[in-house]
């Protein structure tokens, strides 16, 4: 799908936040503090069950009791509850979600094809899942469980690890760089990085992409979006899985092989990154 739909997500006009509870340390408490002090200036609503507020923000039992039509959901419910959510997104009207939830398996049968297919049904949009979220902070959004607020910049970063992002986002405060975009994009189940690369490549206010890669689920696909951004703009990328150890923890993230090490050096080259 491409470019489809991820202006609208990196430029929301609203947000809801589904799951989470009260407690400070709950996925959605974080995500909901974050927009909240990033300063986003649209709709937020939340979407709980089980509790009549999270940090102070009355909820509702679902998204069709929402008084608005979301432009982006970020998802942090159980994994079991992912794919309703994903379908009444969908039949509402959303025009994309961030899946922070881990566990919704991989392959034939699972949750995450599950949900995958029920978003492409209604032309939806999905980062993760197992991701951290999405930020632009010159749209005053950081719709993340990231620790700290990043600030505005001319580097997009696509990052498959949403503990390397946290760690970049924080590196980065300390030395007052900032960001035109931040993208983590987990397990790929959607969004990936051919789709962000072809994304950043044509934003005005990125001059540069920085990856972080763990594995490329469509080659094809991977080497056009790389050849085009990086004709246009210089694209660095941080390939894990270069010892034996390194490709299997990403092989435990990601659901798949990191691959042949020489076999990517190849690559980015090729691509001229």
């Amino acid at each position: 799908m491409s470019t489809y739909g991820l202006e609208r997500l990196f430029s929301p006009r609203s947000i809801a936040v589904v799951g989470g509870s009260p407690r400070p340390s709950s996925l959605g408490a974080a995500v909901l503090r974050n927009i909240k002090a990033s300063g986003f200036a649209g709709k937020v609503g939340v979407v709980n069950r089980q509790y009549a507020d999270v940090d102070g923000v009355p909820t509702v039992p679902d998204l069709k009791s929402l008084p608005f039509v979301p432009d982006l959901v970020v998802i942090s419910a159980p994994a079991a509850a992912v794919p309703e959510i994903v379908a009444e997104a969908g039949l509402a009207g959303v025009a994309g979600a961030a899946i922070l939830s881990a566990g919704l398996g991989y392959g034939a049968g699972s949750l995450a094809e599950i949900a995958g297919q029920t978003a492409r049904r209604h032309g939806m949009r999905l980062f993760g899942p197992n991701c951290l979220g999405v930020m632009v902070p010159r749209a005053k959004l950081n719709a993340s469980f990231a620790s700290h607020q990043p600030s505005d910049g001319h580097v997009a970063l696509i990052s498959q690890s949403g503990a390397v992002a946290s760690a970049m986002i924080e590196w980065a405060a300390e030395r007052r760089l900032g960001f035109s975009g931040i993208a983590s994009i987990g397990d790929q189940l959607d969004v990936d990085v051919a789709d962000l690369l072809d994304y950043f490549a044509l934003d005005d206010h990125t001059s540069a992409i920085l990856i972080y890669l763990e594995a490329v689920k469509d080659a094809r696909k991977f080497m056009s979006a790389a050849r085009a951004a990086a004709r246009l703009k210089p694209v660095i990328i941080v390939k894990s899985g270069r010892m034996a150890q390194g490709a299997i923890a990403a092989a435990t993230h990601t659901g798949a092989l990191a691959g042949s090490d020489a076999v990517y050096d190849a690559a980015f080259r090729r691509a001229g990154m």
